[in-house]
Order: structure tokens, then sequence, then C-alpha cells
């Protein structure tokens, strides 16, 4: 007997045209999402995660005239994202990259930011996701009590 899969308490799916605006557009809704989800501390590394692999999307592994798909699950102890576009036949992969070079980092960001990360092959294309940890809920303060004044000072005393 498997375990029943989880539900995510959050979700969105988004489909984008494969132009490098639509990273931009869909970094901004997932920075804007999580922050409404109650997570505003993950938000950046989210919108970070969302753009690297929505940029791989858009210069790897789109079409002409198919899209790209960015799907934000928010779980009581992770938020994952998924990018998904429709070019399966090569699945990505870190490689080295000489310094000299302005691109090729997205997926060594993707590992150095992300708790997890890894591929998954579709029936049409393929999906690169990753994972955040959510921090678990901070135990409320508790209420101190008022601290009591310090009396005034006794009035002199006249005979």
């Amino acid at each position: 007997m498997t375990a029943p899969e989880e539900r995510p308490l959050q979700y969105d799916r988004l489909d984008y045209t494969p132009l490098p605006k639509s990273v931009a557009l869909a970094r901004h809704r997932a920075q804007r999402l999580v922050t409404e989800w109650g997570h505003a501390g993950l938000a950046p590394d989210a919108a970070l995660l969302v753009s690297e692999l929505g940029g791989n999307a858009v210069l790897h592994g789109c079409l002409r005239d198919r899209l790209f798909r960015v799907e934000l699950a928010l779980f009581a102890r992770r938020l994952r994202i998924d990018v998904s576009d429709p070019r399966g036949e090569l699945l990505p992969r870190p490689r080295d990259v000489p310094e000299d070079e302005t691109s090729g980092r997205g997926l060594l960001i993707v590992a150095a930011l992300a708790d997890r990360w890894g591929t998954m092959t579709r029936t049409v294309g393929k999906s690169v996701w990753c994972e955040l940890d959510v921090p678990p809920p901070t135990a409320p303060r508790p209420t101190e009590p008022p601290r009591p004044t310090a009396p005034p000072p006794p009035a002199p005393h006249t005979p």
C-alpha cells in the first residue's frame, strides 16, 4: 500500500510564450504568489529559480509556437517549482563553464540555491523541478505581563 499523495496548500500553473519577456513575467508572478502565500522570505529565491529554469526553457527547450509552463506548489514543508517545455530529447545537466563565458551557469545556480532539484521526462517534453524547504513556523512569543512601574518617590514629609 502506498502513502496517499500529498496535496498542495497552494498551487499555480501558467503557460508562457517562449520569449525572454515571459521569463520576467514568470519571475515576478512567482515572487508575488510566494509572498501572498505567506512566505516572503522564500520569494526572492523562488523568483531567481523560476528565472533560471524559465530562461533555460526559452533558450534550449522551446519549439516554435510551443509554450513552456511554470508550476508552483506550496506544501507544508516545501515549495516546488516545476518548469516544463516541449523538448525532451536532451535532459539538462550542470556543466563546467570557462571563467570567460558569460552564460551556462543556470543549473549551477539552481543546484546551489535549491534544496533539491531534478529532471523528469514527460510524454511530450521534459520538466526541470526544484524545491525549497519551507521553514517551520515559529512558535508565537508568549506575551509578557506588563512590568510594574516604579512607585513614585515618597512625598516630602512636612511637620
